[in-house]
């Protein structure tokens, strides 16, 4: 599988999609672009702000639905913390995270 450091290329976000069954829509297409551009570990919620200034009338469920079925497919990791919202990382290689408990984020 091609990759591009530790996110997937899009050559193989497509033969990931189709080992799976899973149609291509732009919606998920979006949702993937605005992940791997992620330099943080952006919750659904960051991550539908960022794809409904490309797709007005995306919807918040679709966004998470969709993030939740990378994950499922392996093609995101989530990362998940007491009490706070999941969330996701396009680097799917084994590795540590640190919380800082000031900010709240996550850092590799």
């Amino acid at each position: 599988m091609a990759s591009t450091g530790d996110r997937e290329a899009p050559e193989g976000f497509l033969s990931r999609f189709r080992e799976h069954g899973l149609k291509v829509t732009p919606q998920r297409q979006a949702i993937y672009d605005e992940l791997s551009k992620a330099k943080n570990h952006p919750s659904a919620e960051q991550i539908y702000r960022r794809v409904r200034q490309r797709l007005r009338h995306i919807s918040f469920d679709t966004v998470n639905r969709t993030l939740l079925t990378f994950a499922e497919i392996h093609l995101v990791d989530t990362v998940e913390g007491s009490g706070e919202p999941r969330r996701f990382d396009p680097q799917t290689r084994d590795h540590h995270h640190f919380l800082c408990t000031r900010c709240n984020g996550i850092i590799d």
